[in-house]
């Protein structure tokens, strides 16, 4: 009779009686290691629920989102041109691996900060391509500010959470109302 060792020792094993009470004290799988990856252990998983068209928490995000946009954009333009007119503006930072002049950081500042504002304008209007752009300008913006840490660390930290925030926004909202194909709209009779 060849039993395996690891079976031996388990003391929960089929012919192991059940403690008072029904509890077991084997081990037990954790949530979300059922037998299928899809399907968790203390019941079925379904899909994430879409966002509420009406919730305040995703329109306003979207509102919310397009105005910081704006704002962000003009101060960013703001930062560009402080930078392009005075190079005083900002202290040198030495030996930084990912120096660009303020000349340079000027000029990316100020097309970035027009292209963040003017998405930002566009969002407010409700505009269809501004949710996508949006989520690009806001992610170019992050990574800019997150290189020019060392020249102005208070004010990127405070860009770069802004940033995340507009992006989450921005992907969190979904459309209640899509516009139909206009070729497989049907005219009303």
């Amino acid at each position: 009779m060849d039993e395996d060792p690891s079976r031996a020792a388990d003391p929960s094993g089929p012919g192991a009686p059940t403690p008072p009470g029904g509890f077991a004290q084997g081990p037990r799988s954790a949530p979300g290691q059922g037998d299928a990856p899809w399907r968790r252990a203390d019941g079925p998983a379904g899909p994430a629920p879409a966002p509420d068209p009406d919730s305040l928490w995703v329109t306003g995000g979207v509102l919310f989102a397009g105005i910081l946009m704006l704002c962000q954009g003009a101060v960013a333009a703001l930062e560009g041109i402080a930078a392009l007119a005075d190079g005083d503006v900002y202290g040198d930072v030495g030996g930084y691996l990912y120096r660009i002049s303020l000349t340079g950081w000027g000029w990316i500042h100020l097309v970035l900060g027009v292209c963040v504002a003017v998405t930002g304008a566009a969002l407010l209007k409700g505009a269809g391509w501004a949710r996508v752009a949006g989520i690009l300008v806001a992610a170019l913006n992050l990574f800019a500010h997150f290189l020019f840490l060392p020249y102005a660390p208070l004010w990127s930290v405070i860009v770069i959470g802004l940033d995340i925030f507009v992006i989450w926004a921005l992907a969190a909202y979904r459309d209640p109302d899509p516009d139909p194909d206009p070729a497989s709209a049907t005219v009303p009779r």
